[in-house]
């Protein structure tokens, strides 16, 4: 089961999460349609339950879909690249008039907040920590420290369905650090369906990967300054249509604060024990060249 929600968000209606609308109850589906005849079945002996292998929600469409296989076997991996001028393509660059990185500097001091700012405390009344993953991603526009590469206005629907995975070709003048890579679905600035989500930018899978474990999680080790390296970052599966209209959108950085702790850009045995000169700034480079071809590998699917 793949659904809209929070954590335990499937017990109410579950009809939206913060400004997100899924157009109904998500909750009172599941409950009525997949987890009641479960418990009959396995309860009550009531054999006529026959559900298929996956059940996913699929935002943007806001519709139920089944599949056999998980992820779906008709999912077929289709390269996004990222390309200069901050541009999404699925045409990898051909190194003509075109740059080979982008960069920007990471500092411990000034981290990136993953939630706008002023952060109420986690439990405390009126906190967005219960809808911080839906939360507009356009509240860190102005920071220098967040990439951002987008697609062209989309002319057909864009369905992914199964693992989302990162390949980034990077490099940082530190000898440790931190990448966070994010997939948006930016709604279009006259969205017609709903004004409140007008440029919208939605996040749909995220992951952070520490430099230190690029070669085994086991035997950590230190980064060679300045030194290309590729990247790859598991963001996990989803089930996600982004419409016609809207953009795609990668953002990467490396500061996600305090959802985890800072990176000190400096290897050091363990980083729970390090000391505040430890702490550096660092210039990272994020390579966009056919030599260097960063890119998110998305599972497209025929909308169903």
């Amino acid at each position: 089961m793949l659904g809209p929600w929070n954590h335990g968000g499937w017990g109410g209606f579950a009809r939206s999460l913060g400004s997100v609308n899924f157009g109904s109850s998500t909750g009172l589906y599941f409950r009525s349609q997949i987890q009641a005849p479960w418990f009959a079945s396995y309860l009550k002996d009531n054999r006529k339950f026959n559900q298929a292998e996956a059940m996913t929600f699929q935002s943007g469409t806001n519709k139920w879909t089944m599949s056999d296989y998980w992820p779906p076997k008709e999912a077929v991996a289709r390269d996004l690249f990222l390309r200069n001028r901050n541009q999404l393509s699925f045409e990898k660059s051909n190194g003509v008039d075109e740059r080979e990185s982008e960069s920007y500097v990471s500092d411990p001091a000034n981290p990136v907040p993953y939630r706008r700012r002023p952060i109420q405390p986690t439990y405390g009344q009126g906190s967005s920590w219960y809808t911080w993953l839906v939360q507009d991603q356009r509240f860190l526009r102005d920071r220098k420290d967040v990439l951002s590469w987008q697609t062209a206005v989309l002319d057909q629907d864009l369905t992914i369905s199964g693992d989302v995975v990162a390949h980034l070709f990077a490099s940082t003048t530190g000898s440790d650090t931190d990448w966070i890579v994010k997939l948006i679905d930016v709604y279009p600035d006259d969205n017609t369906e709903d004004q409140k989500m007008a440029g919208f930018q939605l996040m749909i899978v995220d992951e952070i990967f520490r430099g230190r474990f690029r070669q085994s999680f086991e035997k950590p080790s230190p980064i060679v300054p300045n030194q290309v390296e590729e990247y790859t970052i598991d963001l996990r599966a989803n089930n996600h249509s982004f419409k016609k209209g809207h953009h795609v959108m990668v953002q990467v950085q490396s500061t996600w604060f305090p959802l985890y702790d800072r990176n000190p850009q400096k290897f050091v045995t363990n980083i729970f024990k390090a000391i505040p000169s430890d702490y550096q700034a660092a210039t990272q480079r994020i390579y966009e060249s056919d030599r260097y071809p960063s890119r998110v590998t998305l599972p497209v699917v025929s909308n169903r």
